[in-house]
């Protein structure tokens, strides 16, 4: 037979390399997840619901009593959706995966077994060498869910709480206008007859653009300023309509701060949120105006911003009411706790499906964007630089 008549080519007659699959077995998570201790922190990771969908795949979670009270949800819903409920906090903390919103105290640390796979916030600028120290000694893999990267790049925990603080800044300044001390007895809404409320939004990212249509649905004058041309583009696409936009020019900053009843500020810096608005402009706002400084957890964009506490959210400074509380989301606990459980739950049923963390993070990138720590060693470049400790490549690590 000639060669011509041969049914393979003869690139593939040449001997290839043998590609080995990589299994993705099936696993059963075990779940725990503790009530919250921080600071006026309400919420928690999974709703009842959630907890019903990963139990009915074959999962266990393990819920410290009351870790959902403050949300809305009762024991008794976790219970019904077959979750096991216990009084004992360090029980929780040995479960093989730990799931929480803030990220675990120093002494919680203690609790957490050797190899354990931590979810949680990372809130880098509040922590201490020591936790990544702790987190070492146990060889525990850690993923920050704000580091977590969505299929189209963005980041889907900051962007849904990106997107309830911006909403959330609309409705507190309405209340304050109504309400707070100093205030105008102001009320959103474009009545007829009576001229709209001027807002001023500094920041066209997330929390500026859902600022922006809340302010615009409930019939106020909005004006946008940002560094950014696409981004104030991109805002105006998003509106759907024209609406006042602007680059930080302080000449027509201030002129728009003048006029207005209510300035939200939601610019973000890479350390610390650019201070764009000065004492003396705030001096020449309105009396009884309203300040939220969405960014003030990052130092704020005001000058005459104070971080405050929903216990007492705001001060008064040149007769100009500032809100300056830095956790807007937990003052609607169970709204941003059904936000983040819809973010959780499909990550947690991806691990479960790979056959373990592992796995998933061989698969799913913008999981691995997420980890900053695995089994012991620091994976986050930002982390070891920040804090001056070594880290390795986590693609060296996991092949």
């Amino acid at each position: 037979m000639s060669s011509s008549s041969s049914p393979f080519t003869k690139a593939q007659l040449i001997p290839q390399e043998e590609t080995l699959e990589i299994t993705r077995n099936k696993t059963q998570l075990y779940i725990g997840i503790p009530k919250e201790t921080h600071f006026q922190e309400k919420r928690i990771c999974l709703t009842p619901d959630a907890v019903a969908a990963i139990v009915g795949q074959g999962n266990k979670v393990l819920m410290e009593k009351g870790a959902g009270t403050e949300a809305g949800f009762q024991d008794s819903d976790y219970n019904e959706a077959g979750a096991q409920l216990t009084h004992d906090t360090e029980k929780v903390f040995g479960c093989p995966i730990i799931l929480k919103v803030e990220p675990p105290t120093l002494e919680e640390i203690k609790w957490i077994q050797p190899k354990t796979l931590l979810i949680s916030a990372l809130q880098l600028k509040t922590q201490k060498k020591e936790y990544f120290e702790l987190l070492s000694k146990k060889k525990i893999t850690a993923l920050a869910f704000e580091f977590i990267k969505d299929e189209d790049g963005t980041y889907p925990a900051v962007k849904a709480l990106s997107e309830l603080a911006g909403t959330a800044s609309v409705l507190i300044a309405a209340e304050l206008m109504a309400y707070g001390n100093n205030s105008n007895g102001l009320l959103f809404g474009n009545i007829s007859g009576v001229p709209p409320l001027e807002v001023v939004i500094i920041g066209a990212g997330t929390v500026g653009q859902f600022a922006a249509r809340s302010a615009i649905g409930l019939g106020a004058s909005v004006k946008v300023f940002d560094s950014s041309i696409p981004r104030l583009r991109n805002l105006q696409l998003v509106a759907g309509q024209s609406i006042f936009t602007c680059t930080l020019q302080p000449k027509y900053l201030l002129k728009a701060l003048r006029r207005c009843d209510v300035a939200i500020g939601a610019l973000r810096g890479s350390n610390r949120s650019p201070v764009v608005v000065t004492e003396t402009m705030v001096e020449n706002m309105k009396k009884g105006a309203v300040i939220i400084d969405v960014s003030i957890d990052m130092g704020g964009c005001f000058e005459t911003s104070e971080m405050t506490s929903h216990d007492r959210p705001t001060h008064v400074k040149h007769g100009v009411i500032h809100y300056g509380v830095p956790n807007i989301p937990a003052k609607y606990p169970k709204t941003a706790s059904i936000a983040i459980s819809n973010i959780f739950t499909p990550y947690l049923f991806d691990i479960a499906e790979s056959g373990g963390i592992e796995n998933a993070l061989r698969f799913d990138n913008g999981l691995k964007n997420g980890l900053y720590f695995y089994r012991g060693i620091l994976t986050n470049q930002t982390v070891g630089n920040w804090f001056s400790l070594p880290h390795s490549d986590i693609n060296l690590l996991i092949f």
